[in-house]
């Protein structure tokens, strides 16, 4: 079943990969292959109909044994069946859209689906190296154009098909000479779309290439409007813009010249169908070898097949397409993330943590990000991590997650490889605040409500108490309900924070990370914070990184990071107590409150 019904799509290697959906839907494919060929069958009635009619209009002038009541109640006959013929066909084919076009939302969903769950398992080094715009031109615009291959041109393929078998078959029937006649020029047109159908490949995947680099272009340009406009850029970024539209401009105009010598091509190929069938055929009738009637069938049968014929460039054209946008699909879709799904254990995860020998090396810079780190982090215990910028801190904590793996050494958690744990059920016990805190365009009580899917309204009030936002968000009009604009641009960069460090504590994790959150909040709001986290991080084992000595003081034990090695490490009082990065750091800023 599966072979019949994707033949049309293994012709082209890039889009086999949609045989799978095909297989899915093939009853209601195969349903809507049945309907295409009833409502040809009955499409045919028309032309036979009127054949006969003509037939019997010039028996009745030529001969004298036929009546004209007989001639007007047969008229008559064939007016009806043709009507009724007509409403037939025309309801199957509605039906037969109804099915395919159907099929090709469904195959839409389910591709768009697979490519953002595939897009969320890949690794932070896929999305470093891909931008964003092009990540999502190629779930828009390039599933459009693959949408379009499975549904309009799936189906006026079997369309196309149908009529031609059907018609050809009956056309050899009555007049096998004729017929061959009419359809000498379908070689030429074969030849002539298989050389333009090449042409049409390569220009549309310069078209969806260029397409790409707007749709990037246009997401930085949009994210980044604040620092345009702070430097007076909007001239130089709309020259740019204006630049990559023109490329598109030119790239599109060069694939829609190509096209559009189909159409043309077709209606011209058609027109000498037309005459062939009028000369050859009216010679055929003077030699009495052929009835008026069936010269007047196979001229409505040609025309009939003028769409068909004509739609063959299109449907060309929506494959062509349809298959330079389904390998860049492709492309990613074959991305295999680097970060692989443990087998899973099955115990319960209480938080213990240790390093063994653990280093980092970047493999696109080569920057050794973290070297030979060993540390044990025993269950329910803090540890402050201190250190320059690009120590290695927050490269420690996304070790931990596993948005990395170690180069070297391995982390345990509880005693096993966190390799072997899956990745949901490792992240399901990690609560993280990363430093540059991100909030989705929905309301406060939504963005605090991702650390847990089902947190009461009283349990999510309860830990933005916690985090010392509550009475920022009650002091809005809309309260809770407040919807966010992008990135959380209508909050400070302190309550953005506050908010993200609320949605960590209402998951309850077993293991929290915060990374640099308190920098954006006063001094007497961290204090406050810090207060109820240490309530809250009892029994649940803490890493707090942070560039003010305020937050780590009260930690278990504090490591001081340099160049990606552990270069201190103790308590605070030990650490105050000897000369070092953390010393100095501490006089500094005991220095600046005094001020």
């Amino acid at each position: 079943m599966q072979g019949h019904l994707c033949t049309f799509g293994q012709a082209m290697k890039a889009l086999q990969y949609l045989n799978k959906y095909f297989y899915k839907y093939r009853t209601k494919l195969f349903v809507g292959f049945l309907i295409t060929v009833v409502a040809r069958i009955f499409s045919l009635f028309t032309p036979r109909l009127i054949g006969n009619s003509l037939t019997a209009v010039e028996q009745y002038v030529k001969s004298d044994d036929v009546s004209l009541d007989s001639i007007q109640e047969l008229l008559l006959f064939n007016i009806l069946i043709i009507i009724g013929a007509s409403l037939v066909s025309g309801f199957f084919t509605f039906l037969m859209r109804q099915t395919i076009i159907n099929v090709s939302r469904y195959v839409e969903f389910d591709l768009k689906n697979e490519i953002f769950w595939h897009y969320q398992k890949l690794t932070q080094r896929f999305y470093k190296n891909n931008r964003t715009g092009d990540l999502m031109n190629r779930i828009s615009e390039d599933v459009g154009k693959v949408r379009m291959y499975v549904g309009p041109a799936f189906m006026y393929s079997i369309n196309t098909v149908a009529l031609f078998i059907i018609v050809i078959s009956y056309m050899i029937s009555i007049a096998p000479a004729l017929t061959l006649y009419t359809i000498l020029p379908l070689p030429i047109l074969s030849v002539t779309i298989y050389k333009l159908s090449r042409i049409i490949n390569e220009k549309s995947t310069r078209v969806q290439e260029v397409l790409s680099k707007m749709s990037s272009f246009a997401q930085e340009s949009f994210s980044g409007i604040g620092v345009i406009k702070s430097y007076n850029l909007q001239r130089i970024m709309n020259q740019g813009f204006d630049d990559l539209a023109s490329e598109s401009y030119q790239k599109n105009m060069s694939l829609v010249k190509v096209q559009a010598w189909f159409f043309p091509l077709m209606i011209l190929l058609i027109g000498f169908s037309n005459l062939i069938v009028i000369y050859v055929g009216g010679n055929q009738y003077i030699n009495n070898e052929i009835e008026i009637g069936v010269l007047a069938e196979f001229i409505i049968y040609v025309n009939m097949l003028t769409w068909p014929v004509a739609v063959v460039g299109w449907i060309t054209s929506i494959v062509q397409q349809a298959e330079a946008s389904q390998e860049r699909i492709n492309l990613f879709l074959k991305e295999e993330p680097e970060i692989k799904d443990g087998s899973g254990v099955q115990k319960e995860i209480k938080g213990a943590l240790e390093l063994k020998n653990v280093s980092l090396r970047y493999p696109e810079t080569q920057i050794q990000a973290l070297e030979n780190i060993s540390l044990k982090i025993p269950t329910g215990t803090t540890l402050g991590i201190l250190g320059n910028i690009g120590s290695g801190k927050s490269t420690l904590l996304d070790l931990i997650t596993r948005l990395y793996d170690p180069s070297e050494g391995k982390i345990l958690l509880d005693g096993i490889d966190l390799k072997e744990y899956t990745l949901e059920q490792l992240r399901e016990a990690i609560g993280s605040i990363p430093q540059n805190a991100f909030l989705f365009s929905e309301s406060i009580e939504d963005n605090i409500r991702f650390g847990s899917i089902n947190a009461r309204r009283e349990a999510i009030q309860e830990a933005s108490k916690e985090a010392v936002v509550h009475k920022n968000i009650i002091a809005f009009k809309e309260g809770y309900q407040t919807l966010l604009g992008e990135r959380g641009v209508t909050l400070s960069g302190g309550q953005i924070q506050r908010v993200s460090i609320a949605r960590a504590f209402i998951k309850d994790p077993k293991i929290l990370l915060l990374d640099d959150c308190l920098s954006a909040v006063d001094t007497d709001t961290e204090e406050e914070i810090l207060k109820h986290l240490k309530k809250i991080a009892q029994n649940k084992t803490t890493l707090i990184v942070s560039h003010r000595i305020s937050s780590l003081k009260h930690a278990d034990q504090i490591i001081v990071f340099e160049n990606g090695k552990i270069v201190q490490q103790g308590k605070h009082l030990d650490l105050t107590g000897v000369s070092g990065y953390y010393k100095e750091l501490f006089e500094k800023q005991q220095s600046d409150r005094n001020k």
